[in-house]
């Protein structure tokens, strides 16, 4: 009896309100749904978004990798070629430095024959100078610079005291000596090695060294400008003219 009487009867008005509340709390209840899917939603996307962006960067990948296999595979190439060249360049060059070597040693061979045959023929002429002129004097031709003299020898070579020299022809009597060079072609160049002469003639053959020393320079033909030279320098000049041997002894000199 007690609930009963506490009870309340319903009207038109509760009922209204009571509606509108549930009403409201359904309208709630839609709006947090939608949210909800809405979120849910968004984060559908975003894996999308994040699987797409893996599969492009995947994909990024596979490319990068078969390039870089690509370019791998070009630089191996190149790199054989490379070696395949240096190796030709080197077994190029060592095959012209071995035919540098022999075209080398041809040419010093050849040389030293040249030189050889040069040498030869020079050395032949040079004798055939020195025959000629020491046949001329031995023959009778042994007054000149104003003296006779008695004796007469060829190819004197002798050392001393470290100083060795050679004199082609020389002459003597009891005070005097003349020293003769010999050159199957004169030149001026060879004045200086004259004029040395009777320095060391001096030193090597001391028993003369208070003896006049007259010097000669003789030859199968002279320059003018040669013969000017030995005169002004107190040489002699025996020279060969037809089948005659001249001596201009002009301006000749005692050493």
């Amino acid at each position: 009896m007690e609930n009963l009487q506490n009870t309340q009867v319903a009207t038109p008005e509760s009922v209204w309100a009571l509606l509108q509340e549930v009403a409201q709390s359904q309208k709630e209840t839609d709006r947090q749904i939608k949210e909800l899917q809405k979120t849910v939603f968004g984060i559908t996307n975003n894996q999308d978004v994040i699987e797409k962006s893996r599969i492009d960067f995947e994909e990024e990948m596979q490319k990068t990798r078969v390039e870089a296999e690509r370019l791998r595979i070009e630089n191996e190439k190149s790199r054989i070629d490379f070696d395949e060249e240096i190796k030709k360049s080197r077994a190029e060059a060592e095959r012209l430095r071995i035919e540098n070597e022999k075209s080398r040693a041809d040419f010093d061979r050849r040389m030293k024959e040249i030189h050889k045959s040069i040498g030869g023929i020079s050395d032949n002429q040079g004798k055939f100078a020195e025959e000629y002129f020491f046949n001329s004097f031995e023959s009778g031709k042994t007054n000149f610079f104003g003296e006779k003299f008695e004796e007469i020898t060829k190819q004197l070579k002798t050392r001393r005291q470290g100083l060795e020299d050679e004199y082609d022809i020389v002459l003597y009597n009891h005070v005097s000596v003349a020293i003769i060079e010999v050159k199957y072609k004169a030149h001026t160049k060879d004045i200086p090695a004259v004029l040395k002469k009777a320095e060391t003639f001096r030193i090597l053959y001391p028993e003369y060294k208070d003896f006049r020393i007259y010097l000669g320079l003789a030859s199968m033909s002279f320059f003018p400008e040669l013969e000017q030279e030995c005169i002004e320098q107190g040489i002699a000049v025996i020279k060969q003219i037809g089948d005659k041997v001249v001596i201009n002894d002009t301006n000749l000199k005692v050493f």
